[in-house]
């Protein structure tokens, strides 16, 4: 069978209804370029034992489905044979069950690349079974190009229409999708009729010349387009498309729990402070978020303060808040890399997709996440962390500093950059038997240099200029629980002769007693001070 591109075959999309804008498969008569069509399983017989294959996907969202799937049973027939079968994976970010969790789950990666959020996935690579290494989301694209990942030897892709010539229309996200069509040696494309043509238009695609000859990237403003709606490549690179009827597997959010609400009550009160002294202009400036359900409450209660003015987003992902805050009028344009929706919100984006057109721009994650815009544009970064110690100093990816959770993502990105850097979290874990707030962070992603602000629902502690004796204060009795209050004391003054006052005996002395007794709490401090100096 053959395929012939979907805006080679109808007119005036607009006029047809979603879910009906596909065309008939042409025969072969008709055609004069054609992409053979071919059934999943087909498409994973392409591909061999230690390979690297590049995916579309930023979260769920644009991720390729039916592909990885049939590779991950393709890969369980060959271990039950007794032949290896394992392939390098690299993608925007993390993805959804069927390409992460699956190939997961057949132990069929080899090694994986950039950030993953998949509990099977998490597991393998904690275990061993497969080589992880995370990197800033920013980087992904320009060391593909490098030559730094190796041969791409297959870029597998999410559309939502191609046509003979090799002109692409992307769904939901961009992420590497661009770099990756550029630079793989071949092509096989997931045609995924759940996502409408008209969804050309959103995309601008645009990638930087490599140094010596990289020029500044011209965004002044969160709704600039630099680039292409489409993606073109060479047509021969196509080996094949597989048609694909699969929404994204994003989840839906919970709803705000009292915990959550008080975060994100306290960020708003935060932004609307500094806007009150003045330490920030007053027409506002553009919001990045990170991903999870803190950042979609944030940004929800955000919406809510009335002291807040309507805001841009210059982001990485829009989460069903920013849907619901832009029909409001309080986000009045968002650019990302990914649309990653729950499924009722994708499809009230779909039935109002002309109102969302002039309000969207997704862009390739090396634009998304560049250092250079967020410094230009000016900022405002709000990520979650797994622990901050009370000097300022952020873990985002490793569990009792041993374990990988998901990975650094977008966040450093965008907080070395950013005009101003906030970290928000919880201020207890674990029901209680985990502080959040610790005397040294077991593993470091973000420095003190570059975090300004730190919030639980506790309170904020907003740590600018301020010596390492003074962040300590400060992050303590604002930002950490009460039942940990006096833990943190006890630390904090065992070392007051130095600048920065740490204890080598004593810096992960909460840390070890969770390991060896599942909380935090009950840490002898004289037993241990004792110890140390002998």
């Amino acid at each position: 069978m053959i395929y012939k591109g979907v805006s080679d075959c109808t007119e005036n999309l607009s006029r047809i209804p979603y879910m009906t804008q596909i065309c008939h498969q042409p025969t072969p008569k008709q055609m004069h370029h054609s992409f053979p069509v071919l059934t999943p399983e087909e498409a994973a017989g392409l591909i061999n034992h230690l390979q690297t294959v590049g995916f579309s996907g930023f979260t769920p969202a644009g991720a390729a489905k039916v592909i990885p799937r049939a590779i991950a049973s393709h890969a369980e027939e060959q271990h039950v044979l007794g032949n290896p079968f394992q392939i390098g994976v690299i993608t925007g970010a993390s993805t959804g069950q069927s390409l992460d969790g699956a190939l997961a789950r057949a132990e069929a990666v080899l090694w994986r690349t950039p950030y993953q959020s998949n509990a099977d996935l998490r597991n393998l690579i904690n275990r061993g079974g497969t080589r992880f290494f995370d990197m800033h989301l920013s980087l992904v694209q320009q060391y593909i190009r490098y030559g730094y990942l190796g041969k791409i030897d297959w870029a597998v892709i999410e559309v939502c229409d191609v046509t003979e010539d090799g002109e692409i229309v992307l769904t939901t996200s961009v992420g590497v999708s661009p770099t990756l069509l550029n630079c793989a040696e071949n092509i096989l494309l997931e045609i995924n009729r759940r996502h409408s043509p008209l969804l050309r238009g959103f995309h601008d695609i645009y990638e930087p010349a490599d140094p010596p000859h990289r020029r500044e990237i011209p965004i002044y403003h969160a709704s600039d387009r630099i680039g292409k709606q489409t993606i073109r490549i060479d047509p021969r690179k196509i080996r094949g498309v597989v048609f694909n009827d699969e929404d994204d597997e994003a989840r839906g959010f919970k709803p705000c729990d009292e915990v959550t609400r008080k975060i994100g009550e306290n960020v708003a009160e935060l932004l609307a402070s500094e806007l009150r002294l003045g330490r920030l202009p007053s027409e506002f400036l553009p919001i990045q978020s990170g991903v999870g359900n803190i950042a979609n409450a944030v940004l929800q209660v955000m919406g809510e303060h009335p002291d807040i003015p309507p805001f841009e987003m210059y982001s990485e992902v829009l989460q069903d808040s920013v849907i619901d805050l832009m029909m409001e009028g309080k986000i009045k344009f968002a650019s990302a890399t990914s649309l990653s929706l729950s499924p009722e919100k994708m499809k009230f984006f779909n039935d109002n997709i002309n109102f969302f057109r002039s309000r969207v721009v997704l862009r390739p994650q090396e634009i998304s996440n560049s250092p250079e815009i967020a410094r230009r544009l000016g900022v405002i970064s709000i990520n979650t962390a797994i622990e901050v110690d009370i000097f300022g100093n952020i873990n985002s990816t490793h569990v009792m500093g041993k374990k990988i959770m998901n990975g650094i993502g977008g966040s450093g990105d965008f907080t070395r950059s950013a005009y101003f850097s906030v970290f928000a979290c919880p201020s207890m874990a674990k029901k209680g038997a985990i502080s959040t707030i610790v005397p040294h962070c077991s593993h470091m992603d973000h420095s003190e240099h570059s975090v300004q602000a730190v919030v639980t629902e506790q309170g904020f502690a907003v740590l600018r200029c301020m010596d390492p004796t003074s962040r300590a204060r400060e992050i303590i009795e604002k930002c950490s629980h009460p039942d940990y209050q006096k833990d943190l004391m006890h630390y904090f003054e065992s070392s007051t002769d130095c600048y920065t006052p740490q204890t080598f005996a004593l810096a992960f002395a909460m840390h070890q007693q969770f390991v060896e007794t599942g909380s935090m709490h009950g840490v002898d401090w004289e037993r241990l001070a004792l110890m140390g100096k002998q």
